[in-house]
């Protein structure tokens, strides 16, 4: 996010977010499916499962270390059923679709970094400290919050959001019996001054069956969608509403598009608003820092804008193969803080120990959690109890920073 954020009177900025029924949000779903179905049996499973779909098909590989007994084809299928890709006229019946599983062990040879960090290998952190697990790849995480929502989101990734769980739940609850499970949102946000001013635009796209004209599904979706979910202080008369703006979406999922685990990294994080690191976060157990740094660093940020030590904080965490510690952390709020950036790191590093083994302890990651974050964002979720949108550091940070 632009540091100048805050000094310009007028700008744009929109999030996207999709439905469950996406062909890559499927993949998601499934491939989480699989980490929670190991975890259940054996905590301690590594895992790292990418799935592939096209119409009528759908291919897991990728490579899992567990003693846990799964059937795979059978998991795969409960996950696009319940998802609601039960008969072919949506495009996808779960029931029906082939299945290939190509999966293998992890490597010996990441293995060797992971199952214990370098650091205990040298006799400076024991086992029972912190579980040692060093990091599973290198690479750099981040996390981001700031103070336009309840949770600490930015709001267009947080509307966009709620939008596609309202479109889910009108869609499940046969409120609108005709939408089928592929769906996208999008919203743009007027900014004044870094605050969120208005809605200027707010976009779905829902995939239907055949016999819904244009005019009735615009008229749903503002009466039954969008309506109930913007904030009114956030809508006036200039508000600009497209709805299915081809004018047809009735080849939907799988059958419209390819889909991929990993294809959905900002719908996962924060719509943009922010950096990402590049790594994408389901299928992967908690030894990959792609998804357990990520989530250390939002909980970090959280608190930190939840102390009003700044308005808006990006953390960044680097970390090396097999090495616990990470090689460097760094912070920017945008020139919010009431504190220096500096010192900020400092506080992070002391109240949060973002050694892998001390994230998954810390945060409970060893729990089969995960395909419930796999549609909807995993940050921000005023609907599930997790560990890192928890603020219970922001005092202590605000104490040790002297506010």
């Amino acid at each position: 996010m632009d540091i100048t954020l805050n000094n310009v009177a007028s700008m744009l900025f929109t999030s996207e977010s999709v439905t469950e029924g996406h062909p890559d949000k499927m993949c998601d779903q499934i491939s989480d499916a699989v980490l929670d179905a190991c975890l259940a049996q054996d905590p301690r499973s590594r895992v790292a499962c990418e799935v592939a779909t096209k119409t009528g098909y759908v291919m897991l590989l990728g490579e899992i270390t567990t003693e846990a007994e799964v059937n795979y084809d059978e998991l795969a299928r409960e996950v696009i059923t319940g998802i609601g890709y039960d008969r072919a006229k949506k495009g996808f019946d779960g029931q029906t679709c082939g299945v290939l599983v190509a999966i293998s062990q992890q490597s010996g040879d990441i293995a060797l970094g992971v199952d214990e960090a370098l650091e205990a290998k040298k006799g400076e952190m024991t086992e029972a400290e912190i579980e040692a697990v060093g990091a599973g790849d290198q690479g750099m995480m981040f996390g981001y919050a700031c103070n336009e929502t309840p949770e600490l989101m930015p709001m267009p990734i947080y509307l966009a959001h709620k939008l596609a769980r309202r479109l889910a739940a009108v869609r499940k609850d046969e409120t609108l019996e005709w939408v089928y499970p592929d769906g996208k949102t999008q919203v743009t946000v007027e900014y004044e001054y870094g605050k969120p001013k208005r809605v200027d635009t707010a976009l779905i796209s829902t995939q239907h069956a055949r016999d819904i004209s244009q005019d009735e599904i615009r008229e749903a979706m503002i009466r039954h969608v969008i309506r109930p979910i913007l904030p009114e202080d956030l809508v006036d008369d200039d508000l600009k509403i497209l709805v299915n703006p081809t004018g047809r979406f009735v080849t939907g999922g799988p059958m419209g598009d390819a889909g991929m685990t990993g294809r959905k990294i900002m719908v996962d994080t924060y719509g943009s608003m922010g950096r990402h690191g590049g790594g994408a976060f389901s299928g992967k157990d908690a030894t990959k820092v792609d998804r357990s740094a990520a989530y250390a660093a939002r909980w970090a940020a959280k608190n930190v804008v939840a102390a009003k030590l700044a308005n808006r904080c990006e953390i960044q965490v680097a970390y090396a193969i097999g090495v616990a510690h990470p090689l460097s952390v760094n912070v920017e709020t945008f020139g919010t803080g009431r504190v220096e950036d500096a010192q900020i790191v400092e506080l992070v590093q002391d109240h949060f120990d973002l050694r892998p083994g001390a994230i998954i302890r810390d945060l409970g990651l060893r729990r089969p959690i995960f395909q419930q974050l796999a549609a909807y964002g995993h940050f921000g979720r005023d609907d599930l109890d997790l560990p890192w949108e928890r603020t219970d550091r922001a005092e202590a940070l605000r104490e040790d920073a002297g506010l």
